[in-house]
């Protein structure tokens, strides 16, 4: 059901171009559409499946039997494990629309951000297991709630179960675009995986500096990868394009989060954004900063234990800007949603719908 739109609502040029990042919804399919009648969606996900068997999923290169569910750095086994599956109405205009963004949070992270603000997901695990069948169940609920989209949160360590739930997702008509919105702490191996069956990247890139990366992500390789994994993102995708109507259809988002005392970092991302990527490439520059998790309660973290400055946000756009970006996120968008977020449980009850899709 459609809640909330002011008609009136036009996308900011940033956004749209004046019609240059501007893709039809008619000319539009999902890619995975295309890859699943062509068998390449099948080969991809019985290739990932077969690789649990010794994970190198993610840059951390475990080498773990997870097939078998032995356990490595994500604490993931053979199955994904989803905390929450709702229409998200927080999101950018261009994923949120006016019915929401059809987000999926998996449990457990390949990070260990200090200052995570999901950390009960993320670190602690909250959520249940479920098998392919269930997750392409939720995907499909998602849709049928008139999501504009289907968007997974912390991909990175469970690429091989979503490529196995999506084959059963488009068998019984998935066709939503599907949004990738990971760390960044990827594998090159899951991103070209991923090739021809994401349609919209939103890659976090946090922090540059190596020691920052050790201190704070507990991987001091982060901006290593990070590089790799977006620079492959943006050469399968492009530039943020969106329908008629202001909705992201294909292309890559780029988030970056303004942390205290950290511009420095801000700098080199923004620089490498423009002069590597694109100067059209949409990046959303974001304020919403707050101590947590170990951030919050640890002493040796003091120095991030504080909110930014309006200093620190408006130095940060100014770096952004000088180096060129100016297709910089900002709301448009009147929506007023109506109704409680669907939780995982609720959907997990629903067995009748997961007769036969095993």
């Amino acid at each position: 059901m459609k809640v909330g739109c002011n008609l009136r609502d036009r996308a900011p040029i940033e956004l749209s171009g004046n019609g240059r990042f501007v893709l039809s919804r008619n000319d539009f399919a999902p890619a995975y559409v295309n890859a699943f009648q062509q068998g390449v969606l099948q080969e991809r996900a019985a290739e990932a499946i077969e690789a649990l068997r010794s994970c190198r999923v993610c840059p951390r290169d475990c080498e773990i039997d997870r097939y078998n569910n032995k356990i490595g750095v994500c604490k993931s086994g053979r199955l994904a494990r989803v905390a929450s599956a709702f229409p998200h109405f927080g999101e950018e205009d261009c994923l949120r629309g006016w019915n929401g963004s059809g987000t999926i949070f998996f449990g457990w992270c390949n990070l260990r951000c200090v200052f995570c603000q999901n950390f009960e997901t993320s670190q602690f695990g909250e959520g249940a297991d479920v098998s392919a069948a269930e997750l392409a169940q939720i995907m499909l609920d998602l849709q049928e709630m008139g999501c504009h989209n289907v968007k997974f949160v912390t991909p990175e360590h469970v690429v091989p179960q979503i490529l196995e739930a999506l084959v059963i997702a488009v068998e019984c008509d998935l066709r939503l675009p599907v949004v990738y919105n990971t760390s960044a702490y990827d594998s090159l191996e899951s991103i070209q995986w991923m090739d021809g069956i994401v349609d919209i990247y939103m890659p976090d890139f946090k922090l540059w500096d190596a020691e920052h990366c050790r201190k704070y992500l507990v991987a001091s390789d982060y901006a290593d990868a990070a590089r790799r994994v977006i620079a492959a993102m943006h050469a399968q995708v492009g530039e943020l394009r969106v329908d008629e109507n202001g909705l992201a259809l294909r292309g890559v988002l780029v988030r970056h989060l303004v942390m205290p005392g950290l511009l420095d970092d801000t700098r080199d991302i923004v620089h490498w954004i423009a002069h590597t990527l694109s100067r059209d490439t949409y990046v959303n520059v974001m304020d919403q900063y707050y101590p947590a998790h170990k951030a919050e309660t640890e002493p040796r973290f003091a120095e991030i234990n504080r909110g930014i400055s309006g200093g620190e946000f408006s130095g940060a756009l100014e770096l952004a800007h000088a180096v060129g970006l100016w297709r910089f996120d900002t709301r448009w968008r009147h929506v007023i949603p109506h109704g409680a977020p669907v939780w995982l449980p609720q959907m997990r009850n629903r067995k009748e719908r997961l007769a036969g899709m095993e």
